[in-house]
């Protein structure tokens, strides 16, 4: 089962981006909360303690039990959208997805290769990683931290697809199984690769008749 964290939440009458303005200046935070066929809940949440709590979770697969104001259980909940400034680290607002007991979500779980492949360790190969994280589908008690990925037995030339790792019971992975996780390249191989890059990004552009062509377009 995946990491479940406790965050306080208050109550929020007013909406608006005046509000949210204000709040956040006040070092509050804007957060709403919806599904499970309940009505929307603006929140406000301390800054502060969020920020420092979504720096320290895995966000995509961590369940927020937010303790709302007068309600007596928390509301067990993922965050579905953090939203922030375009360049400051601060945070706007967060949505928040209620999750019900039984029924099944989707999400974003981290992928972890574990292990020093043979072709890395005895023949100098490199690993090459393409794939960071995953989408799934299961109810919210069999939601895994990670999905762990044995690379030890790769040798250059090998490589794992998504189809290739194994998921725990009840676990479903929404992406196509044939797509490549990593793999395992000698050396030459990448030093090729990059110098085909380079050439590549070397060659002239040529946009005299291309510019021609398009013009002559415009004016048809």
């Amino acid at each position: 089962m995946g990491s479940q964290v406790k965050l306080k939440a208050d109550r929020r009458q007013d909406t608006g981006k005046g509000v949210a303005r204000k709040l956040r200046a006040a070092g509050k935070l804007p957060a709403v909360v919806y599904g499970a066929g309940e009505e929307a809940l603006s929140l406000v949440l301390d800054a502060h303690d969020a920020t420092i709590l979504f720096n320290s979770i895995s966000v995509e697969n961590t369940i927020v039990n937010l303790q709302v104001e007068g309600e007596s259980v928390p509301v067990p909940t993922l965050v579905r959208e953090v939203q922030t400034h375009p360049y400051r680290p601060d945070i706007l607002h967060v949505d928040f997805l209620r999750v019900q007991t039984g029924v099944e979500v989707e999400l974003e779980v981290p992928l972890h290769l574990e292990g020093t492949p043979t072709g890395v360790k005895d023949q100098q190969g490199v690993l090459e990683q393409g794939i960071h994280e995953l989408p799934i589908r299961c109810i919210p008690s069999a939601i895994p931290t990670e999905l762990l990925v044995d690379v030890s037995g790769l040798s250059i030339g090998d490589s794992l697809s998504v189809g290739d790792i194994a998921v725990p019971e009840g676990v479903t992975i929404l992406r196509d199984l044939d797509l490549t996780v990593c793999s395992v390249q000698a050396p030459s191989a990448l030093a090729s690769q990059d110098e085909d890059e380079d050439e590549d990004a070397e060659e002239p552009e040529v946009i005299g008749e291309a510019a021609d062509e398009g013009e002559d377009t415009e004016e048809a």
